[in-house]
């Protein structure tokens, strides 16, 4: 606001920061000095570090010796001077965000007990202030983990099972990963983790709520805009409502405050610009102003709200599949491949906008579509919804329970109830939302440890009763709010979910695919005859990039592939076994470090595209599936995970190969698979394949197409080339193009190359090799690389397997893992690499082989 004169003032709402001035130190420690915090939000880990009290955990073993942290009480102190009261206004101490057992006292009085990390707290404390000039405000946190200890204690008739960390944390609101996960270490972090403030005011906007009505033939939105006040508000106050989009106004509208502090109005766009996903159109946002003004015109408070004129729809209708599960948006089916999503840091708040923009930037040229937000993280920042909406990115927001058996006596239900409501009410306004779902795997807890579920019992008091009382949150709780606060989002009660069905029920709702890495631990090649209707989680291990692992490893000597804190910072149970197993099962292996580190990220690659491009053939299959979303897309810490990004979001070659699967136009060819291990000892002589395209273009696309049959020995082609032209391929469906088969391909182990052009301009590659990769000859490939400025031209005499070149910090490759044939040359750019600097290295499949 400009510059307002002292009657204005009298009105004005006033936000005053209190990020500076801090200091902490351990509660017990009263004989310590408080060591001054940088500023707030903070998390107690940050702050030890800042002060050289703590090593990096993520260094080494260091996570261990920051154990001790998690057991102990911290205080936070800060003093403030006493601000300018208007007669008759309010000051409000805000916490955006507490972690988690908090006790507050100003001036030496208790004003406020928290025991909810996702709950903001919003404490009047006109009375409370002192009479001098300097007010003292201190914030003392228990250990999360000791208390939930002793909540667990407390409530025996509970069972707290499930996957993952102490079993004791669901009983306690905080982000379920501090205690450690399957990729993730053990940091029990707590403090200050989201901003903090005063607030001076007579009255204010408390909230808004935008409810959009997008007409049938989508010319037309009729918005419900509901004003919420709070404070000294009169009858006499106005509310002014614009609607502009880049600056322009659209549209307005005007209410008059009511008794019971809300105001309801209506506001009508015509022809309006909709929002739309990724690749599907653009991503339009207009921003809603509400301003609360007094009865003489002046301009008491201001709300801007940024949204974007669109339908979501999640369809489950009967087909010949079971019952259909996927996304239509504005009226049009969405194949949602993406990605799924946990914090992006073990210590939230030294994560920044601009970073969460990045990772979410990472998203766009890898043609992704959706992400989902994991239940056993946070609700995210503003800033990552926000980033979400201008970017096209469809977002599946989980409530946040994770893999356990929730508790629910009654304090702790009101306390969920008031979690979901303020969560579902800060977000609600993003056009990004397509999905609420209840949770993660806590069906999946019921089924595999034989906690009762009755489906067809609706008595939600008898569910309260039994030994999955959690059904109550999922069930009834948190539909109703959803009802309540968001009708207009579908809600789906956990995740996986399936009508009532074993949630790994491959005909209805959506299925976590872990059959591959985890379970029996199929053969990757067969990922896609594994899926469902929607495939909201599958994923294969990988090692990060050789310059991450340096990061963590401060010995020469454990450089590594088993070493002891390689090792230690893979955090999967029985990863040694896994990925040993899936290098042995398909390549030769390796044990100098870099090469391993190929090899299981080849791997990754591998199974990754085996699964997105059988699922995405699918999609064509009166949609028999709807979307397929990895575990995972980032890491909170430098890790070997299920990541396609690692921390510091270098991509894994798993992330370009999605990328290629996910094109608007992608071309695919396989042959038959047969288990090598079980049914043939040899490959059988006729040599069954099939040809595909996809599109999620809504229009017909003619294209032109050829398939070579190449020898990996010789690089010759062992047969002619397969050509067609003009084949029209089906708008938002697969194009099956033809079948065939090669004789005696077993005396000539050849690749399959498909490509596909559209008016001359080629838009596509696929490749199938013969299955298992260790069975194949890799020696001397003639591969060349070429730079020449910001492009490197690659060619070949003989197949190459997954060439991958340097992710090198700020450079930024158009492609990599890639596979090329002779007479097929590609041309990579890459941006970043500048002017005297060493080219980028690169290896593939084989590369050591003479």
């Amino acid at each position: 606001m400009g510059e307002m004169s002292s009657d204005d003032m009298a009105h004005a709402f006033t936000e005053i920061s209190l990020s500076k001035g801090w200091s902490f130190r351990q509660t017990d420690k009263t004989d310590d000095e408080w060591l001054p915090v940088k500023s707030v939000p903070s998390t107690v880990h940050q702050d030890l570090i800042d002060n050289k009290k703590l090593e990096d955990p993520f260094i080494g073993f260091n996570e261990i010796k920051a154990e001790w942290v998690g057991t102990k009480s911290w205080t936070y102190r800060t003093t403030f001077p006493k601000p300018s009261i208007p007669s008759g206004a309010t000051v409000m101490l805000a916490f955006d965000g507490l972690d988690t057992f908090a006790h507050v006292r100003l001036n030496g009085k208790t004003v406020l007990e928290s025991d909810n990390m996702f709950l903001p707290y919003r404490v009047d404390i006109s009375h409370f202030l002192s009479s001098g000039k300097t007010q003292n405000l201190e914030i003392e946190f228990d250990s999360a983990l000791l208390k939930a200890r002793e909540i667990r204690a407390q409530h025996p008739e509970h069972k707290f099972i499930g996957f993952n960390g102490d079993s004791a944390r669901m009983g306690v609101r905080k982000a379920q990963y501090h205690w450690s996960w399957d990729w993730g270490p053990f940091l029990m972090c707590a403090g200050i983790w989201r901003p903090l403030r005063l607030e001076v005011y007579t009255a204010r906007v408390a909230d808004v709520r935008i409810d959009q009505e997008v007409a049938q033939d989508y010319k037309s939105v009729a918005a419900n805009v509901a004003v919420e006040l709070e404070g000294e508000v009169h009858t006499s106050m106005d509310i002014d409502v614009s609607v502009s989009l880049n600056g322009k106004q659209v549209s307005t509208s005007a209410g008059i405050a009511t008794q019971d502090n809300v105001v309801t109005t209506q506001i009508q766009v015509q022809e309006p610009e909709l929002w739309m996903p990724n690749g599907y159109g653009q991503q339009t946002l207009y921003d809603v102003e509400v301003k609360l003004k007094s009865e003489g015109g002046e301009l008491i408070h201001t709300v801007t709200k940024r949204i974007g004129f669109r339908k979501v729809e999640l369809v489950q209708q009967p087909d010949k599949h079971g019952k259909s599960f996927y996304f239509r948006i504005n009226g049009v089916d969405i194949f949602c491949g993406g990605s799924c999503w946990i914090p992006s840091d073990s210590f939230l708040t030294n994560v920044t906008p601009e970073r969460l923009r990045s990772w979410i930037e990472l998203m766009v040229p890898a043609n992704q579509k959706m992400i989902r937000v994991w239940g056993g993280g946070i609700y995210e920042e503003d800033a990552f919804y926000d980033a979400c909406d201008e970017l096209g990115i469809l977002v599946w927001q989980d409530f946040m329970f994770g893999c356990g058996n929730y508790p629910t006596w009654p304090a702790l239900l009101k306390s969920i109830e008031a979690e979901a409501t303020v969560n579902v009410r800060r977000l609600r306004h993003h056009p990004c939302l397509a999905i609420f779902a209840g949770n993660n795997e806590d069906y999946q807890v019921q089924e595999q440890c034989g906690l009762t579920y009755n489906y067809e019992d609706k008595n939600e008091q008898n569910w309260l009763k039994t030994d999955f009382p959690a059904r109550y949150i999922y069930e009834s709780l948190l539909p109703r709010v959803m009802s309540k606060e968001l009708p207009s989002v579908p809600y789906h009660p956990g995740s996986p979910w399936g009508d009532g069905k074993i949630s790994s029920d491959p005909t209805v709702g959506d299925m976590h695919q872990w059959n591959v890495w985890h379970g029996t631990q199929e053969k990757y090649q067969i990922f896609d005859t594994l899926g469902g209707r929607f495939n909201s989680e599958f994923g294969m291990e990988a090692f990060p990039h050789i310059a991450t692992i340096k990061s963590f490893v401060e010995k020469e000597e454990d450089m590594f592939p088993q070493s002891h804190v390689v090792d230690f910072h893979n955090k999967a149970d029985g990863h040694e076994r896994r990925i040993a197993t899936y290098l042995v099962e398909n390549v030769r292996t390796a044990t100098e470090l870099e090469a391993y580190i190929h090899l299981t990220q080849l791997i990754q690659c591998e199974a990754l595209m085996f699964g997105y491009r059988g699922w995405r053939k699918q999609w064509g299959d009166e949609r028999h599936c709807g979307g397929a979303l990895v575990w995972q897309l980032n890491d909170c810490w430098p890790v070997t995970s299920w990541s396609i990004c690692d921390y510091y979001l270098r991509r894994k070659p798993a992330y370009y190969a999605m990328a290629r699967v996910l094109a608007p136009l992608a071309i695919g060819v396989r042959r038959k698979h047969h288990d090598w291990s079980v049914t043939h000892a040899r490959e059988p002589k006729t040599q069954e394949w099939e040809l595909w395209a996809v599109s999620s273009r809504l229009e017909d696309k003619v294209v032109d197409i050829e398939l070579r049959f190449v020898s990996v020995r010789s690089g010759k082609d062992i047969k002619d080339k397969v050509t067609k032209k003009g084949i029209k391929l089906t708008a938002n469906g697969t194009t099956n193009i033809m079948t065939g088969y090669v004789d005696n391909f077993e005396d000539e182990a050849h690749v399959l190359a498909a490509r596909m052009w559209v008016d001359g301009k080629l838009v596509a590659r696929d490749t199938d090799w013969p299955q298992p990769l260790k069975y194949l000859p890799f020696p001397e490939r003639g591969v060349k690389v070429e730079v020449n400025g910001d492009a490197m031209h690659v060619s070949v005499q003989r197949p190459v397997k997954c060439l991958v070149f340097e992710e090198r910090q700020g450079c930024h490759l158009s492609d990599s893992a890639i596979d090329v044939v002779p007479g097929d040359d590609q041309v990579i750019t890459v941006r970043g690499v500048q002017e005297g600097d060493k080219p980028l290295d690169w290896t593939y499949l084989g590369a050591g082989e003479q």
